[in-house]
């Protein structure tokens, strides 16, 4: 599976399911958008479903590293849930990403195989996973200010910002995004932040 024609399948498959969701994409797509005949990409990636289970493996392992960044390079955990939030803010505004596939995924998960539906689960424990810690970090340091336990408020802020992508969407207004997501920091913030 290594190499640039793997990741250049990677690329496409991640595209198409933000565009079009699991169902409404096939490797003929993936075969026109990659210039590469269909029989190549059954070599990279036999099935469908071990495509988009690949592609949802990458893009949680860029969110591991993206958060663990966050970690090393913003001391305050307020802040650094601001940043994660921004950057969805700039992938929205900018349509570089405008929406999270695995939340996508999510949305379909009753519908999908078994080996998706397994990666989808990842992702949104490790998001998860990171936000309790985060907030719990945030609590201890005196910036994050909590109204249920932290567990909890990972899951809310979790579903705001996957609703708040729904929402910018909908309404083809990056604004909505930033409304909702501030909102919900605001929400959070201890007072003399």
């Amino acid at each position: 599976m290594q190499g640039e024609m793997a990741e250049r399948i990677l690329k496409a498959a991640e595209v198409l399911m933000i565009e079009r969701g699991y169902s409404a994409f096939s490797y003929a797509d993936i075969s026109e958008a990659v210039e590469i005949k269909k029989p190549s990409i059954h070599h990279h990636f036999p099935t469908k479903a071990g495509l988009v289970a690949a592609v949802l493996k990458a893009h949680r392992e860029k969110t591991i590293e993206g958060t663990e960044q966050l970690d090393r390079q913003i001391e305050d955990p307020w802040k650094r849930l601001h940043a994660y939030v921004q950057y969805w803010e700039g992938c929205i505004r900018g349509r570089t990403v405008p929406f999270c596939v695995a939340a996508l995924m999510g949305a379909e998960l009753p519908s999908l195989p078994e080996e998706v539906q397994a990666e989808v689960r990842l992702h949104f424990s490790a998001l998860g996973e990171w936000l309790e810690r985060t907030l719990k970090a945030g609590v201890k340091a005196g910036v994050i200010k909590l109204q249920d336990s932290a567990a909890t408020e990972a899951q809310t802020l979790m579903a705001v910002v996957h609703g708040a992508m729904l929402s910018a969407r909908a309404t083809g207004k990056c604004d909505v995004f930033k409304q909702v997501t501030g909102a919900a920091l605001k929400r959070i913030a201890a007072p003399k932040h």
